[in-house]
């Protein structure tokens, strides 16, 4: 039985990410998005952690349909050369109703 997959993430910049022009930053935050999309994930959250810790930029929970869609997009994003660019910690999990 297929079911939701939640992935929990936390991601900073790593120096190739920096070099990166803004207008270069911007365009694979534009494919990345796109490759999120195409893949029917959908953001639960995204919190800005700048301000709060020192090695983490940002951390979020996406929602994908299924596991294919999880691996689908983390195909779609090693195309992008992604972790090239960004430092990335996940965690997967599926709902879990309180007893």
């Amino acid at each position: 039985m297929s079911e939701p997959i939640y992935k929990l993430y936390m991601v900073k910049f790593q120096e190739a990410g920096y070099q990166l022009s803004q207008e270069e930053r911007q365009k694979i935050m534009a494919k990345m998005q796109e490759s999120f999309e195409s893949v029917g994930a959908e953001m639960v959250i995204s919190c800005n952690t700048v301000w709060s810790s020192e090695p983490w930029l940002s951390f979020g929970v996406q929602k994908f349909p299924d596991i294919e869609a999880v691996q689908k997009h983390a195909a779609q994003l090693m195309e992008l050369e992604w972790y090239r660019y960004v430092d990335a910690v996940t965690l997967l999990g599926t709902k879990d109703d309180p007893v």
